[in-house]
């Protein structure tokens, strides 16, 4: 990194954390720590929605997932719209009618203590787990790329969040996170367009889509209805919208940004505009990521993203024929472009036979390369025994440190650390809330004063930080960041849903029913994911249908309690 890039990375951060700090000073009561005062406008909350969900994993993953895989992934997103519509129609007004701290708050009040404390407990497994992945994911690539130190940079990161966060609470949170998406967008933009100005003087912003399409990249959208393929139209619109309505309407790190509202208007907007602004939003990032793959096609990329194993790979004995797979990878990549060359020829030319031929040329092409990377993986697993040689989630960011002007890698980087930033803030917030409000004040200090919940909160939001820290420490890099989240969350997320959609439309059922169904249910998803195929956005709707059917099975076998006399 030049001194440019360093000045833009630190100052970048420095302002968001200074800004946040200043800006939400002197929270003195737990209502204004926890939900801000109810003082946060539309635009607020909604840029603020959208950052949670945006961690750092999103940009450092989407853009590898669509250099390798297409657009598809945009498909998990088709049910968030829809679920933002019902949410604000069914959640948002009685959150705000009870004045609920936290989600679970109203499962007591439908149900009882024992059903309040089952989906705070999930939900604290599934985010806390989640929140130190979000801190290890940009920690482990950015390390591995700059030769920052892991521990340290993983330890600072998690430190400064953890200091505005405890200082302002929801406020700082909810503050912070509009800066932080606006230079996430910027910063994203400015990297689709400084891609498209590397392109070859030839090759339009229309070209590169076709050089795309010509690979198979551009499958935006799939209706083909399989249970074992991860993303297409009916997984998005039936798996996506269970998927949304518990991430948003259920997990405390969402709902706690729009209870920060001014008034059920307020949140509404805030939801409605994260689900007109979510699907294009995601549609760039992806994008992004056929553009890298484009550029590729005319500059041969690394063999390896993860550019730290070759080094290490050339110190053994498998030196050799690491180096004997390079050199047919550079082979390979010559014919490829040569190859392209003919083809867009035929395309100006307008000779469709041609064009024809060379597409699935470039396609055997393609095959031809992805053996190759698979032959040097395998060398790299003999060369270093239990050495990671998944290197999806280094695809972006090798391009940015190889091809981005000094200063724009800067930038590039500033929004990696905004991101990760934004979304542990979330976590960490909604952490120590659930823990105080739902554990702390309801069953340990149930006569605690005012200051002492609000001390407790500040104290829990710290020893969370820790504890993401800590996991985050000892973490391994998953097969791919974005998808170990959402797996991760598929698998809670579907009972904690069932839990709250029993409790808003089916009546009849109450706590000891559903308390028992939620639990079938938890281990039914557990097994499905371990022992099974299913493509994990399954697990949201088979979790949440298994707590509503057998709420009302056990329900209706349940001995009736006996009338008062």
């Amino acid at each position: 990194m030049t001194l440019l890039d360093w000045l833009v990375l630190v100052g970048t951060t420095a302002f968001i954390v200074i800004w946040g700090m200043w800006k939400t000073r002197g929270a003195r009561t737990t209502d204004e720590y926890l939900r801000g005062g109810n003082e946060m406008r539309w635009t607020t909350i909604g840029l603020s929605v959208m950052a949670t969900q945006a961690s750092a994993i999103t940009f450092l993953s989407v853009p590898g997932q669509a250099y390798e895989d297409g657009m598809r992934f945009v498909q998990f997103y088709f049910g968030q719209p829809l679920a933002m519509v019902i949410i604000s129609a069914v959640f948002i007004p009685i959150y705000f009618r009870l004045k609920v701290l936290t989600a679970y708050e109203y499962l007591e009040s439908r149900f009882d203590m024992k059903t309040r404390l089952l989906g705070a407990f999930l939900f604290l497994i599934q985010r806390g787990l989640a929140s130190g992945i979000t801190i290890y994911a940009p920690a482990i690539i950015l390390s591995t790329l700059l030769g920052w130190p892991l521990e340290p940079t993983i330890v600072v990161m998690g430190s400064l969040v953890i200091l505005y966060t405890v200082t302002g609470g929801s406020k700082a949170v909810s503050q912070t996170q509009k800066q932080q998406m606006v230079i996430m967008l910027g910063g994203m933009a400015v990297a689709a367009i400084v891609i498209i100005w590397r392109l070859p003087e030839q090759v339009s912003l229309g070209r590169a889509v076709d050089v795309a399409g010509a690979f198979g990249r551009m499958n935006v959208v799939s209706f083909d209805l399989s249970f074992q393929d991860r993303y297409n139209f009916w997984s998005g619109m039936t798996g996506g919208l269970f998927l949304a309505l518990s991430y948003f309407g259920t997990d405390q790190s969402q709902v706690g940004r729009y209870l920060t509202g001014r008034s059920i208007t307020e949140s509404r907007l805030g939801l409605l505009f994260n689900g007109v602004l979510k699907i294009p939003m995601q549609f760039l990032i992806l994008f992004v990521g056929i553009l890298v793959f484009v550029f590729y096609q005319f500059s041969t990329p690394p063999l390896l993203f993860n550019e730290s194993l070759r080094t290490r790979v050339q110190a053994t004995q498998q030196a050799g024929e690491f180096s004997a797979v390079e050199a047919k990878w550079e082979q390979v990549q010559a014919d490829k472009r040569a190859e392209l060359e003919r083809y867009l020829a035929a395309q100006e030319a307008g000779d469709s036979a041609t064009a024809a031929t060379s597409r699935e040329r470039l396609k055997e092409g393609a095959r031809t390369a992805d053996t190759l990377r698979k032959e040097a993986k395998a060398v790299v697993s003999r060369a270093l025994p239990g050495a990671e040689t998944k290197d999806s989630d280094y695809i972006f960011i090798t391009f940015v440190k190889n091809w981005l002007p000094s200063g724009l890698f800067g930038l590039l980087i500033a929004v990696i650390l905004a991101a990760a930033m934004s979304s542990i803030a979330s976590e960490l917030n909604a952490l120590g809330a659930t823990t105080t409000v739902d554990f702390y004040r309801r069953v340990i200090r149930r006569d605690a004063s005012d200051h002492q919940v609000l001390v407790a909160s500040k104290l829990f939001t710290i020893l969370w930080g820790v504890v993401a820290i800590a996991f985050a420490s000892f973490a391994s890099l998953l097969d791919n960041l974005i998808q170990a989240v959402n797996i991760l969350g598929s698998i809670f997320y579907g009972t904690v849903l069932g839990l709250f959609l029993v409790a808003f439309f089916v009546k009849r059922v109450q706590g000891h029913a559903v308390f028992i169904a939620a639990l079938i249910s938890q281990s039914t998803v557990i097994a499905l994911f371990l022992f099974t195929q299913i493509g994990y956005l399954w697990f949201n709707v088979i979790g949440c249908t298994l707590v509503v059917v057998l709420g009302l099975i056990v329900q209706a076998v349940m001995p009736r309690a006996p009338a008062p006399a």
